[in-house]
C-alpha cells in the first residue's frame, strides 16, 4: 500500500498534525472501525477525559491488530468529543499515541450515546 500526503495550494494548511487528505494506492484491504467507547474489555469506565481518550485508542488499536494491521494502516479518523474543554488534551493523547503518521482527520463536538462517554473514535485503514 502507498500513501500520498495531499495539501492543495489553493485551500488552508492543516491546522495540526494531520494530512488535508491521503490518497491510498494499492492497497488490498480496507477496514472499517466502528465507533469506539472509552470502555474496558471488562466494562470498566474511567471518569476523566484523558483515561477516556486513552481507552478509546487502545480499541481502536486492538481492533486494528485483530485485522493484521497498525497505527501505521490509518488512513481516516473521526473523533467525537463531548465538549471543546477536551480539544487540548484530545490533541495530545492522538499525537502520542500517532507519533509521525498523519491520516486525515476529523474532530466533531457533540453529543455523545452514553452521556458518561466523552470521547468516541471511528476509524478507516487501508493495507
Amino acid at each position: 500500500m502507498k500513501l500520498n500526503p495531499i495539501n492543495a495550494n489553493s485551500a488552508p494548511k492543516p491546522v495540526g498534525p494531520y494530512t488535508q487528505a491521503l490518497e491510498v494506492s494499492e492497497a488490498q484491504r480496507f477496514l472499517y472501525i466502528s465507533g469506539q467507547v472509552p470502555e474496558s474489555i471488562t466494562g470498566e469506565k474511567s471518569a476523566d477525559f484523558e483515561s477516556q481518550a486513552k481507552q478509546v485508542w487502545s480499541n481502536v488499536i486492538a481492533q486494528l491488530e485483530a485485522a493484521n494491521m497498525s497505527i501505521a494502516n490509518l488512513v481516516k479518523v473521526t473523533t467525537y468529543l463531548s465538549s471543546r474543554d477536551h480539544t487540548k488534551t484530545n490533541r495530545e493523547v492522538r499525537e502520542a499515541v500517532l507519533g509521525s503518521h498523519l491520516p486525515a482527520l476529523t474532530v466533531i463536538v457533540t453529543g455523545i450515546f452514553e452521556e458518561q462517554w466523552l470521547i468516541e473514535i471511528d476509524a478507516v485503514a487501508a493495507a
